[in-house]
């Protein structure tokens, strides 16, 4: 444990992002290239791409790089790509939580002070990502509130009556809406609709159940072969259990778990709010969207559309991921006060 906690280590957390991104590289490039070849006349389209979004995620990565940058309709159009607004906007929550809850430290226990305004703001964006709509993102963003609120020392009494209300509005928000009706009826019995609804589960189950414990070889699956919808993205877990098996989903699942010890570690090594808050509202949004998606890849929740971090082909996700490695390493080599200063700046 002495080799986690060291400042030397930062290099161990460096590692295990770079091994989740370059076996996901690896994946995207296996799980991809036969779409790339038919939709895009070039079977190398998403894994050139993949690379050209890991140079932007190092070069954002370095520790002391200040960002300046402050159906659905989830994107904007950059030219070269589109990013997605609501990778931001669970940085940025992320990023408030820690500063406001650490500045009234003293006033935590406070009905106003600790519980509403940090409660308003973050209500204001997740009403916002509702509006896009994107139900998995704003349950994401709702988890990050209130377990960073809990670390700070919100009263128990005030987070228990939010997750009271919590629950009944989430019911309303799936059965207002037939689609997540229709999603969650096929979570609950995808069989009954295994050629619409419950077609993507089934193929995933179906690819886990092919790897086997060593899996068929890197590059021989065939559920990416146009059976399971989105294999280089959301379900890219799929295609990893099927080509390498137990032992390649048991490696992934690993490093993820190194990644949040990692994380946690620094933050509660740091003797200031912020710094404890910030590295762990960053660790618990790389742990929740991992768990999130291999909870979905294994039919236990049903599908929420979040990528598996460092892994599933898309810029937006990619690039984020990598900002948060770079803070937490700031945090951790620099002292948290000043990332502070360079996050803000």
């Amino acid at each position: 444990m002495d080799f986690f906690s060291s400042k030397k280590s930062d290099l161990f957390l460096v590692l295990i992002t770079l091994g989740l991104v370059t076996f996901g590289t690896a994946m995207i490039y296996s799980s991809s290239f036969i779409i790339a070849s038919t939709m895009k006349n070039d079977g190398y389209y998403f894994l050139k791409r993949q690379l050209g979004f890991f140079a932007v995620g190092i070069a954002l990565m370095i520790p002391g790089v200040g960002v300046r940058k402050n159906g659905a309709t989830r994107w904007i159009n950059l030219g070269l790509f589109a990013f997605q607004v609501a990778e931001f906007a669970k940085v940025a929550v992320i990023l408030f939580l820690a500063h406001y809850l650490s500045k009234y430290e003293k006033d935590i226990r406070d009905m106003k002070q600790g519980f509403l305004i940090p409660l308003g703001v973050a209500g204001v964006v997740m009403l916002l990502i509702i509006k896009q709509p994107d139900f998995g993102t704003m349950v994401l963003i709702a988890m990050l509130l209130v377990s960073m609120m809990c670390l700070a020392g919100t009263r128990v009494l005030h987070l228990s009556a939010l997750i009271a209300l919590a629950i009944p509005a989430g019911i309303y928000m799936v059965m207002s809406h037939p689609y997540r009706v229709k999603r969650f009826l096929s979570f609950l019995n995808p069989w009954e609709n295994a050629r619409d609804s419950g077609f993507q589960i089934i193929q995933s189950w179906l690819s886990f159940g092919s790897g086997g414990p060593f899996g068929v070889g890197l590059g021989d699956g065939m559920q990416k072969l146009f059976y399971l919808p989105e294999p280089h993205t959301d379900f890219i877990l799929s295609v990893v259990a099927e080509e390498t098996g137990f032992i390649g989903v048991a490696a992934v699942i690993s490093l993820f778990c190194l990644f949040v010890i990692k994380g946690f570690l620094i933050a509660f090594k740091k003797q200031d709010t912020f710094g404890t808050l910030l590295a762990s509202g960053l660790t618990m949004l790389i742990g929740f969207e991992a768990v999130i998606n291999i909870a979905v890849v294994v039919g236990l929740i049903p599908t929420k559309g979040l990528a598996l971090p460092f892994m599933s082909y898309g810029g937006s996700s990619l690039v984020m991921s990598m900002i948060c490695v770079g803070i937490l390493l700031n945090i951790s080599t620099s002292g948290s006060a000043r990332a502070m200063r360079r996050v803000r700046n």
